[in-house]
């Protein structure tokens, strides 16, 4: 019976162990999250500069010089030329009251005439002082064993400037260059008369009312303040650059004085109808002296 049990006890426990060696293991779970796309941020070219190309100033077609015709005077000559009277008298040393006489050669000294010296080509400038090379045939001389080396001079820092002074406006402006003006409408009203360089019609007629104010079209200085041009009344003229002046015709009143620099928009003179039959202004932009167009440059709406 011994022997029968042992024998039963080694047969159950053979067969445990053969349950457990087969039996296999489940497999394990491994949870995998969604994958997520990685967001590639679209190429962006950069952006192209925007470059201006430079324009070609007007050639300046004013003589040098002008022979006074009948009729003339200094303040007409300075308009027709698109110059300051003064300039035009300091040139030719005319004095107060500026009377000139037919047949008189005036001198139109312009701007761009300006004389530059030319540096001659053996000569080298170094700090101010101009040395001459000296020029040998053959291999360069040998200094003398006995000559002294050159003692340097001490560099000496230049002091520092002092604060400029504010520009004036006429110098401002001609910083912007000679084509660059900011227009605007100088009175609001109807226009009774176009430009016509056939006509003869060298601006613009605005209507309005006495008194109406007369605004400056754009910052400029004050050229001309009279009555002295013939068929122009009481006029304003302003001087912008070196290119352009504008004209303000038979005001009533005239607010301003020959050389005052004067802002866009600020009151100049007030509308009338002297040296003519109705209230108008009479608006004009000279380029170089010549009369233009006024509505190409003005903004669309007054």
């Amino acid at each position: 019976m011994k022997v029968l049990f042992k024998l039963s006890a080694f047969f159950l426990l053979s067969l445990i162990i053969v349950g457990c060696a087969t039996t296999q293991k489940p497999a394990p779970v491994v949870e995998r999250l969604p994958e997520t796309k990685k967001t590639v941020a679209p190429k962006i070219a950069p952006a192209t500069p925007v470059v201006k190309k430079a324009t070609t100033p007007e050639k300046d077609w004013r003589p040098d010089s002008y022979i006074v015709k009948k009729g003339d005077t200094l303040y007409a000559i300075g308009l027709e030329f698109g110059f300051d009277y003064k300039e035009i008298a300091q040139w030719n040393d005319i004095q107060p009251p500026y009377t000139i006489k037919i047949g008189q050669a005036l001198k139109l000294k312009t701007s761009a005439t300006v004389a530059t010296a030319a540096t001659p080509a053996a000569t080298t400038e170094s700090s101010g002082a101009v040395v001459t090379p000296i020029k040998t045939e053959g291999a360069v001389q040998a200094k003398p064993l006995d000559e002294p080396a050159p003692v340097a001079k001490p560099i000496e820092t230049p002091a520092p400037k002092a604060a400029e002074s504010p520009k004036s406006n006429e110098t401002a402006l001609a910083g912007l260059g000679d084509d660059v003006v900011d227009w605007g409408w100088p009175a609001q009203g109807k226009i009774v008369s176009g430009f016509s360089e056939s006509a003869g019609l060298k601006g613009l007629d605005i209507a309005g009312t006495q008194g109406q104010p007369v605004l400056a079209a754009a910052s400029g200085k004050v050229v001309y303040s009279g009555s002295s041009l013939r068929g122009y009344g009481k006029l304003v003229i302003l001087k912008h650059n070196k290119t352009y002046l504008s004209a303000y015709g038979h005001n009533s009143q005239i607010l301003v004085k020959e050389g005052q620099d004067i802002a866009k928009g600020q009151k100049i003179a007030e509308m009338g109808s002297t040296d003519t039959d109705s209230v108008k202004l009479h608006f004009e932009i000279r380029k170089l002296g010549n009369p233009i167009d006024p509505a190409t440059y003005l903004p669309a709406n007054p």
